[in-house]
């Protein structure tokens, strides 16, 4: 493949867009609805103000809407406190408030919850519901972090349901969450799967007393990391994130400045969409479900992978 070939062929496949899209022909065309938002201590208020944006995203033409991790609360993870364990719910209502939103509105969402599995027994899970109000299916959160202002570890068990996509009238949709988008090798398996899209529910944030060359490493790292699961799998990414400042209630942390910047990469990582960092955003992105397959056979990361020689990769680490 030369340079030459590969403008050719990106300005063809430009030129087919185009005319998909003057003539109404967006049968490649998927619609994406991004809700960016702060939380109040109130469920209720959280809750309808979601509701609310699903049912506006969907009447402008969203297919898809992506809500941000653990979205009906404030992120209660910043301190060890056994009394949080009163946001957790059972899925069943969870399921009835958000079933009933993605029928009504004709729309897949994906959206996340603090999941009461059983007494003493909590996920971090993502669910997603079909434009008919089906649950297409759920994902555990795999990776826990642990650390300052996140203790997660406290709250969730691993997830135990591997990476698996979920097949929607939308398309293949590998969703994970928050922390597991900074190893590739979930995105990698979600992908030989065959993901067409991978989506991340997201609460991430600065410390408000880092220094702010140190915030923008952190952002920009978060940002990075994404877009290289975009390019080396050569599908779209999908991440959307909080934004404001959450107090630490227990005063163990100075509270955590979530810093918003939701966005959309293509599969050769350019940013199709990026929310603001500190204001609320509801917005619709098109993603060209076409572009993946032309990208993947301008550069065929798959086919040239070498799968005989990968099996260090099961160690924790290789002394």
């Amino acid at each position: 493949m030369t340079s030459n070939n590969f403008n050719i062929q990106d300005e063809l496949m430009s030129e087919v867009s185009a005319y998909d899209m003057e003539n109404g022909d967006n049968k490649n065309l998927l619609k994406v609805g991004i809700v960016q938002h702060s939380f109040s201590p109130e469920i209720s208020v959280n809750r309808q103000r979601i509701l609310t944006a699903i049912e506006n995203l969907a009447a402008d033409g969203a297919q898809i809407i992506v809500l941000s991790e653990l979205h009906d609360s404030l992120y209660f993870c910043q301190s060890e406190d056994v009394n949080n364990f009163r946001y957790a719910v059972r899925l069943e209502e969870f399921i009835k408030i958000y079933s009933k939103a993605a029928a009504e509105n004709n729309t897949v969402i994906v959206a996340s919850t603090f999941e009461r599995r059983a007494p003493g027994l909590y996920h971090n899970t993502a669910l997603v519901f079909d434009s008919d109000g089906s649950v297409a299916g759920k994902y555990r959160k795999m990776h826990i972090p642990d650390d300052p202002g996140f203790y997660e570890k406290f709250y969730f068990a691993p997830g135990d349901m591997g990476f698996v996509p979920i097949e929607t009238s939308v398309g293949k949709l590998g969703v994970l969450v928050c922390w597991d988008q900074w190893y590739p090798e979930a995105a990698r398996l979600m992908t030989l799967q065959g993901a067409e899209i991978l989506i991340y529910p997201t609460a991430i944030g600065w410390n408000p007393d880092d220094a702010k060359d140190e915030k923008e490493r952190q952002r920009d790292a978060w940002i990075t990391i994404q877009r290289s699961h975009a390019i080396a799998n050569g599908i779209p990414v999908i991440s959307v994130n909080r934004c404001g400042f959450e107090e630490d209630l227990s005063g163990q942390t100075s509270g955590i400045d979530f810093w918003g910047s939701s966005f959309v990469a293509g599969p050769q990582g350019e940013i199709l969409f990026m929310a603001p960092e500190e204001q609320q955003e509801e917005a619709i992105v098109s993603v060209d479900k076409l572009r993946t397959e032309n990208v993947r056979n301008w550069w065929p990361f798959l086919r040239d992978r070498r799968i005989d020689a990968y099996e260090g990769l099961t160690s924790r680490f290789i002394d």
